[in-house]
């Protein structure tokens, strides 16, 4: 499913109708549609629950640290994502050491993508070292 640029989205997500526990959806596609730090909280809260989606295309949202955060959390107890997609987001070292974090319990992911995000060392060493007890391949 591809969401438009409109903000359906938001209301579509936090009442479920996108990835509540009765939806099979196993793709979605939200890029560049501008959801930032309060979209991927919505988002966190639906994949708490979630047990279908597999990949969430995430790229150009403007979701920052603290929309990293929120996904994070939500990564810690998913056990159905295996593919994330979370370039040009400008989540900085800060958002990557909440990923790292939330990689080193998850068991699901196996691929996440961060191209041009500004992580620079910092955010690259937490998640190297994130990357050594955890099941991602990229």
């Amino acid at each position: 499913m591809r969401c438009g640029s409109t903000p359906r989205w938001r209301s579509w997500i936090s009442s479920g109708i996108i990835l509540g526990t009765k939806v099979s959806l196993e793709r979605l596609d939200l890029w560049r549609n501008n959801i930032g730090p309060e979209g991927a909280a919505h988002l966190a809260d639906a994949l708490r629950v979630n047990t279908s989606l597999e990949r969430l295309y995430l790229r150009r949202n403007n979701i920052g640290s603290e929309g990293a955060a929120h996904l994070a959390d939500a990564l810690r107890v998913n056990t159905s994502l295996e593919e994330l997609y979370l370039e040009v987001n400008n989540i900085g070292p800060e958002g990557a050491a909440h990923l790292a974090d939330a990689l080193r319990v998850n068991t699901s992911l196996e691929r996440l993508y961060l191209r041009r995000n500004n992580i620079g060392s910092e955010g690259a060493a937490h998640l190297a070292d994130a990357l050594r007890v955890s099941c991602i391949s990229k």
